[in-house]
């Protein structure tokens, strides 16, 4: 066999999924491709994207500004909603560790961020990926068409007045935008006035939000009633719903499991699902306490290791999931048209319209029962039938339009062929990359190695001198494809045997391409193997970032 250098390495197709915190950008959905931003699966997401928004915006939108849907669930989507980032949502009482949390993701603090013990904010923040520091007011970014908020705009002064969007440049943003909330108050302090609708605004959020991530402190367990009213609101938003226990090493074993069991309980009694609720175990604390347990070590890890699983795995499934929502949309928005068409149809033509528009409300679920055996439609489809009641009391019935069948028909014929269509186009999984694409050279086995314990710690790491080099590979979307680290790594004289080791232990995510500290890690060891030092067979867990372990 020929020295396999002499030929260029084959460029990989995969997709990347497993790659840390793997980027869908809000503009194409796009997948990494070996550099390259015109390659077949870029071009799939793309067009699923492109179709999702000709879909909505052709066959479903004049569904829900016909008969007035924003009024009742939320408003229209703008393709900025339809292109956005996958969002993740964090709720929890203040002192939960939310924005500590963030910090740990970030490995800094972001813009107007501020961590203490008391309630340290009023005000939700959407953590979003640009190019320097700064803070956009409420106002300004509710206004902007290139971001997905133009849709908080019916809360009004009061909430845009305690709403901001933080940017920061950061590895992590480019694959997903973070919403951090207020602490949910407890106690006396849940009884102040926030001056606008907790509830709904977290509500807005949940059905835009690709995961919700509900935290609760190891000592602090109760639900309080404003905690438990936002927990109602994700109602039909279960599956994306997630539980952290955090600071769990600040109680010992024996407490860990009678504290995880009591959450357990309370979750319970307020989430009324069949399924129990996944509860993650985690510390993800900004600098380690001294006081802290260190007997389920271990097992903290392990749940903090799956948690971050489930953001690295958010890009590759959010584009499925804008699908699922959108048929969920039209779905409800179909039955909201039923309702409002038949409230329209049963109101008098002259005297009497106040009378019967009480005894509608009034008899409101016996209503639904008529449209749902008239039309044939699911239950599961028709709202809640008191905070329908509520949203109808502002509104004149005789004001209502009227059913137009050739506007359901649209959107019938959307859910029915459209988008079922669209998912038919949508990339079915990743090809699997061939040994030699994985890892650019050939694996081989040597012995453990004879450098010092401070070598194989992550901090010793000098990353900054070697970024230059790695900016140069002009990386896409933060990653670099085998096929340009290799020509740098030969630059070392090391052989092909040392340096196919030092592939395999640098691409610790096994796709074939490397990140900013996967690089610096590979230039690092080569440079340990010219001091004279011997490479081990797996990669010490110190040496990869703990956000990546």
């Amino acid at each position: 066999m020929g020295n396999k250098f002499e030929a260029p390495w084959g460029k990989p197709q995969s997709t990347s999924s497993n790659s840390t915190f793997h980027s869908t950008s809000s503009q194409t959905s796009q997948a990494y491709q070996g550099g390259s931003s015109s390659s077949d699966t870029n071009g799939e997401y793309a067009t699923v994207i492109e179709g999702l928004k000709k879909i909505y915006n052709n066959k479903i939108k004049q569904l829900e500004t016909t008969y007035n849907f924003e009024g009742f669930h939320s408003p229209p989507l703008t393709d900025s909603d339809i292109e956005a980032k996958p969002i993740v949502l964090l709720m929890g009482q203040y002192s939960t560790g939310k924005t500590t949390f963030i910090k740990y993701l970030l490995e800094r603090e972001y813009p107007g961020s501020h961590i203490g013990v008391e309630p340290t904010t009023d005000r939700f923040v959407a953590v979003m990926n640009g190019v320097e520091d700064r803070v956009i007011p409420g106002n300004a970014a509710a206004v902007n068409a290139q971001l997905p908020f133009r849709g908080l705009n019916k809360f009004g002064q009061a909430f845009l007045s305690r709403f901001q969007v933080s940017q920061l440049p950061s590895p992590a943003l480019e694959n997903m935008t973070i919403i951090d909330t207020p602490g949910i108050l407890a106690g006396d302090k849940q009884r102040i006035d926030r001056g606008y609708d907790f509830t709904a605004v977290i509500e807005y959020f949940a059905e835009r939000a690709d995961l919700i991530l509900l935290l609760f402190d190891s000592h602090k367990l109760d639900i309080s009633n404003e905690f438990k009213m936002a927990i109602h609101s994700l109602r039909g938003q279960e599956e994306k719903v997630r539980v952290l226990l955090n600071k769990s090493d600040m109680v010992d074993g024996q407490q860990l499991m009678r504290v995880y069991g009591a959450l357990m309980w309370s979750l319970g009694k307020v989430v009324q699902t069949p399924e129990v609720m996944r509860v993650f175990l985690g510390s993800f604390w900004s600098e380690k306490p001294p006081n802290v347990f260190e007997d389920c070590r271990a097992l903290i890890e392990a749940e903090q290791k799956d948690l971050l699983n489930s953001l690295r795995e958010l890009p590759r499934n959010t584009t499925v999931r804008k699908i699922n929502e959108i048929v969920k949309r039209a779905r409800l928005a179909k039955v909201h048209a039923y309702i409002i068409g038949h409230l329209k149809k049963e109101m008098p033509a002259m005297f009497g319209k106040q009378s019967k528009q009480n005894e509608l409300i009034n008899r409101l679920d016996k209503e639904f029962t008529t449209i749902r055996h008239r039309h044939q439609l699911p239950p599961g489809d028709f709202p809640n039938v008191e905070r329908f009641k509520q949203g109808l009391r502002t509104y004149k019935f005789e004001k209502f339009n009227s059913l137009k069948l050739n506007i359901l028909e649209r959107a019938e014929d959307a859910l029915a062929n459209d988008l079922p269509k669209l998912m038919a186009k949508f990339p079915q999984g990743n090809r699997m990359l061939s040994p030699t694409e994985r890892n650019p050279f050939e694996s081989t086995e040597s012995s453990f190695s004879d450098l010092p314990p401070s070598y194989w710690e992550f901090s010793s790491v000098d990353k900054a001198s070697v970024m230059s080099q790695f900016n140069a590979l002009h990386p896409v979307n933060g990653k670099v494809p085998g096929s340009s680290v290799k020509p740098v790594l030969m630059e070392t004289g090391l052989s092909n045997d040392i340096l196919a080791k030092v592939w395999r232990l640098a691409d610790w995510d096994n796709d074939g391409y490397m990140d900013a500290d996967q690089f610096a890690v590979a230039m690092h060891l080569c440079k340990g193997v010219l001091s004279g030092g011997e490479l081990p067979d797996e990669l010490p867990k110190s040496m990869i970032p703990n956000r990546k372990v």
